[in-house]
């Protein structure tokens, strides 16, 4: 308490521009006098750019707010406000935040007004964030349950048929034993997808430009019937991550957006038909929340596609394990992802609508914070339990055959 009375105005500035919320100063006149940092952001104009204009030329039903701007003035009367459409940039786009006014009485009777905005996307984002913690959650219990259950009887049955194997005569018979290993073998491998990568990632600093130029020439080299187009912006810097569980999980989403705009042939936006077409294209984000943790700086990888969306009573589950919108999908290939890219201490999100699908992949720049608490979701434990278990039944398969030899 004591930094903040005796803050001098450079801290002062210090603190509102590491503010998550906008902060809008304007005086009688409904002027700005002062913006913040994310402020700034909001508005996608500089503070050069936003002062001394007036406030009402930024919001979308100008009428309305300088009555109640206004009218708080005047009493003095602080309010909120559920619904500010703001007017953004130079393409003059809108974006739907929540705020609240609050008058202030400056020294010698200046009246003004501080305005602090959030926008309702940022909080849907939160909400959506958490909602993708308690998928995962949910996942690795639910796999590591099915994977200690289906494990330990698929190698007694491998086994068994083994065995059977040796003490049939016939080559035809023999013939639907080795069905039965092949078959148990497939439901194994699946079991190991589910449960991810065995080893803890190996984080280095890694250009992501490189990485997404991989996955580029990989899905080149498969003959994909899609274009690839490359957004890239320069100025990020290395990323502390795993390049080859990033690239694995960029891979699984962009096979799926490929695999969506190959089965359509050809993407219709608003009408009118064109080429399948997926998009690279990489941003800096600022103040992004990934699990409950807010970070000033993320790099933000999209990937997007105008093939004909996910369904929408897909969406909320799509990162769920076995959840696919093809027939022939096995609808493992987003819940891998994601777990990969939370193993990174990011997050995958997804907005989708006909004509336009995006997946966008945050991961903090923060090295200090990435490098530390490597999350290893605890599948060595698991697996190395189960290995225990396997070995005890290969322990009693071989003494089983002793006896019969």
């Amino acid at each position: 308490m004591k930094f903040i009375r005796t803050a001098s105005k450079t801290q002062q500035a210090y603190l509102l521009d590491n503010l998550n919320t906008a902060v809008v100063l304007v005086d009688e006149s409904l002027a700005v006098r002062y913006v913040n940092a994310s402020a700034e952001d909001l508005f996608e104009s500089s503070s050069r750019q936003l002062l001394d204009i007036n406030l009402l030329e930024l919001l979308d039903d100008p009428d309305k707010h300088e009555q109640q701007m206004v009218a708080a003035l005047e009493s003095s009367s602080p309010y909120a406000e559920d619904e500010i459409v703001l007017k953004c940039g130079n393409m003059g786009h809108t974006i739907v935040a929540t705020g609240t006014v609050t008058p202030l009485a400056e020294p010698g009777g200046a009246a003004a007004l501080a305005i602090e905005l959030s926008p309702r996307e940022r909080q849907d984002i939160i909400a959506r964030g958490e909602l993708v913690l308690m998928q995962q959650h949910i996942s690795r219990s639910l796999v590591r349950g099915l994977a200690h259950e289906i494990k330990n009887p698929l190698g007694g049955i491998r086994g068994a048929a083994q065995l059977l194997s040796r003490e049939l005569p016939d080559p035809g018979q023999q013939e639907f034993t080795k069905i039965i290993i092949g078959e148990v073998d497939r439901l194994q491998t699946l079991v190991n997808r589910m449960l991810g990568p065995l080893q803890p990632p190996q984080p280095v600093p890694t250009n992501i430009h490189e990485v997404l130029e991989r996955v580029r020439s990989v899905v080149d080299v498969e003959g994909r019937d899609v274009t690839l187009v490359r957004d890239y912006d320069p100025s990020i810097p290395d990323l502390l991550l795993d390049a080859d569980e990033v690239m694995q999980a960029l891979l699984n989403i962009v096979r799926n957006a490929a695999q969506a705009l190959e089965k359509q042939g050809l993407a219709e936006n608003g009408g009118r038909a064109e080429p399948g077409k997926i998009t690279f294209r990489t941003r800096v984000a600022r103040q992004h929340t990934i699990a409950q943790k807010r970070h000033r700086l993320v790099a933000q990888i999209d990937v997007i596609d105008n093939g004909p969306g996910i369904p929408a009573e897909l969406q909320p589950n799509i990162f769920y394990p076995m959840v696919s919108g093809r027939a022939e999908g096995s609808g493992l290939g987003l819940s891998i992802a994601q777990s990969m890219i939370g193993r990174q201490h990011g997050v995958i999100e997804c907005s989708s609508e006909p004509g336009c699908t995006s997946f966008s992949i945050f991961i903090p720049l923060d090295i200090n914070a990435a490098s530390n608490d490597i999350d290893t979701d605890d599948d060595s434990d698991e697996r190395g339990a189960e290995s225990d278990d396997l070995s005890a039944e290969s322990t009693h398969l071989r003494a089983r055959l002793s006896q019969l030899s």
